[in-house]
This record gives structure tokens, C-alpha cells and sequence, in this order.
């Protein structure tokens, strides 16, 4: 089964910004908030490479943040990502 993860923390605009995208399109997220879990932060950064929230997941493919999010919306390549997600 397929899901989208997004590691993030509670007052970041970006988190903020990707969750709207994504609940607009109707996709549940499971949110991992990483601002107070050093552990989780360490496992965002060993999954993604990066440092930075948001870090997201759709399946096995990593996203990455917010632009790259929404890059991936504009291009009109976010949709056919999400089509194994919405169809669980």
C-alpha cells in the first residue's frame, strides 16, 4: 500500500504550504512531526539526505520539499505520483 509521508514541523510555512497542496488533492498524509524528536529528525535525515522539512514521501519516492513539490504540480507530474496513493 502506498502513502504519502511528510516529515515536518508544526510552524513551518513550507510544511504548511505542502500539506494544503496535497489535502486539496484529496490525499491523506501521514504527518512524522519531527521539532522535538531528535530520533525522528536523524531518520528524516538518513531516509531523505537533506536537513531541511519539509522532506516528502510518496511510496518509495522521495519528493523532497515544498518547491519540489509544487514544481511537480506545476509540471503537471504530480498527479500520475499520486494516482497509487488514491487509488488504496
Amino acid at each position: 500500500m502506498s502513502e504519502v509521508v511528510m516529515y515536518c514541523t508544526r510552524f513551518c510555512p513550507y510544511c504548511i504550504s505542502a500539506d494544503r497542496l496535497l489535502t486539496r488533492k484529496g490525499i491523506e498524509i501521514r504527518k512524522i512531526a519531527v521539532d522535538h524528536d531528535m530520533q525522528l529528525w536523524q531518520e528524516m535525515e538518513q531516509r531523505s539526505g537533506l536537513r531541511t522539512v519539509p522532506q516528502i514521501f510518496i511510496g518509495d519516492h522521495h519528493v523532497g520539499g515544498y518547491d519540489d513539490l509544487a514544481a511537480l504540480e506545476r509540471d503537471g507530474e504530480l498527479d500520475p505520483l499520486l494516482d497509487d496513493v488514491k487509488n488504496n
